[in-house]
């Protein structure tokens, strides 16, 4: 274990504890849900207005649910057993504000919840409120015409990273102790690296679906965020499970993935193939390289096998763009001119660009997305896991809409700087975002780890020897307010 020093924590003991310790005192009936909400709401009243974490909140709904729980309405309390858990501001909850984080949607109120909210609350999850997010989505910055900016819990001039920005401030800050999240582009990765917590991509189907509107799509999934990889593993439980209003689903595991994070020991035996820019596909600061190279020889010394390499990823980067395309010229035709006509300019470029793709570029996208996940399972013949960046740089301000510079190499695009993210989606092969210690400036550093298809036991038991050796989890702790 590596000896940090943190920001301090100065909310509820309760919202310092991990999910998983706080769903035992539930069960156990050591604690009532009305308690464990009542630290809750304490906590968001303390801090989201310095963060702007979560925006949206609904009390009076949330204490109907204890109510009905703590009353012997719901007989079997499930995996959550009575926990606070936020929402992203994508994801319908009925009866309660959600506005995608677009002027046109600013009012509305759903009558009907997303099926794995659904699924959620009926296995003991208590939502509390909605996370911000940039405008449907778009974006590795957390901010929207609506409700303003997110900021990073670590130093508040910063990127909260997107677009579960909102999610990721919620848990650094102990506001809740599990947040929901949805990833295309990192957007579960890239916030839980700049954050200091843990955010798992899982495989599609694993957790539902990206959305009932578009149910066959692969490359956008939801997925779990929490502070530590345990509990990761415990929101995975709650989420996985077959759910036929979704198409991409299936049943859950017989062995939960608590039991396989549970087993795994810090490094001893764990094959970690590691690239630290994907063959020159992404750029990456030498402060993060270098501490993350630090990281794989703590690793090695703990017992694991650490080799520097990586698959070929042929067209990678026209694949992914292309696949992302398709998804916003899809949503796009499913939104009206009244709503669109009020999107930022690169969420608007994003659907042009996807409208003007032809039906050889989606072939060569399919082609290609194959070629690269036969070299990746080639890869897990002799690995666990392929190690690498969450992000090539730290948090930049959060000012500045998307990063221009990595490593000394001008970007031109918008998405350019997220490019550690691609693979996982294209692959559709699961990948975490697991805490790697604090970097420079005190800042919290992410390794991303993929795994096997299907594989979130095995790569959740990886995460897990990763916080073992760099002493995490990381917070909660106070927001850090700090200017530029």
């Amino acid at each position: 274990m590596i000896e940090q020093d943190f920001p301090a924590f100065s909310g509820p003991e309760l919202c310092r504890m991990e999910a998983h310790e706080v769903v035992a005192l539930l069960r156990k009936r050591e604690l009532s849900p009305s308690e464990v909400l009542a630290a809750a709401r304490a906590r968001v009243a303390a801090v989201d207005g310095v963060v702007n974490a979560m925006p949206v909140t609904c009390w009076e709904r949330a204490e109907a649910a204890a109510g009905r729980l703590e009353g012997g309405e719901i007989g079997n309390p499930g995996w959550l057993a009575g926990l606070p858990i936020a929402i992203k501001d994508l994801t319908e909850v009925a009866g309660v504000r959600t506005t995608f984080g677009t002027r046109a949607l600013a009012d509305n109120v759903p009558e009907t919840s997303d099926p794995l909210v659904e699924r959620l609350e009926a296995r003991g999850g208590i939502v509390v409120g909605k996370t911000n997010t940039p405008e449907f989505g778009a974006g590795g910055n957390t901010f929207n015409d609506v409700f303003g900016p997110t900021f990073n819990p670590w130093h508040t001039a910063l990127n909260a990273g997107g677009s579960s920005g909102g999610a990721a401030a919620s848990l650094a800050t102990g506001e809740v102790w599990l947040s929901h999240g949805s990833d295309h582009g990192g957007s579960l990765r890239t916030p839980a690296s700049f954050c200091g917590v843990v955010g798992l991509r899982p495989s599609p189907g694993r957790a539902g679906g990206a959305s009932r509107d578009a149910g066959f799509f692969i490359e956008g999934v939801q997925g779990p965020m929490a502070r530590s990889v345990m509990d990761c593993a415990l929101f995975l439980d709650a989420m996985a499970g077959f759910e036929p209003r979704f198409p991409i689903s299936y049943p859950a595991p017989e062995r939960p993935f608590q039991e396989a994070v549970a087993q795994a020991s810090d490094g001893g035996g764990l094959r970690i193939a590691f690239t630290p820019d994907l063959n020159g596909f992404s750029p990456v600061d030498g402060e993060v390289a270098e501490h993350l190279a630090g990281v794989m020889s703590r690793l090695e010394r703990n017992g694991a096998t650490v080799e520097e390499t990586c698959p070929e990823l042929p067209e990678l980067e026209r694949t992914y763009h292309t696949l992302r395309g398709l998804m916003w010229a899809t949503t796009g035709r499913r939104i009206a001119p009244a709503t669109r006509r009020h999107f930022k300019a690169t969420l608007e470029e994003n659907m042009a660009f996807g409208e003007a793709l032809s039906v050889g570029d989606l072939c060569d996208a399919q082609l290609n997305r194959s070629a690269i996940f036969n070299n990746m399972l080639a890869l897990f013949d002799r690995f666990d896991v392929l190690a690498l960046p969450t992000v090539g740089c730290l948090p930049h301000d959060q000012s500045e809409e998307w990063v221009h510079e990595i490593g000394g190499r001008e970007l031109g695009g918008y998405m350019d700087w997220l490019r550690f993210a691609f693979l996982s989606t294209v692959t559709g092969l699961p990948a975490i975002s697991v805490p790697a210690g604090l970097g420079p400036r005190g800042l919290p550093v992410g390794l991303q780890l993929i795994g096997r298809p299907r594989g979130e036991a095995a790569l959740l038991a990886a995460a897990r020897s990763v916080e073992l050796t760099v002493g995490g989890p990381l917070g909660p702790i106070d927001p850090v307010t700090r200017k530029g």
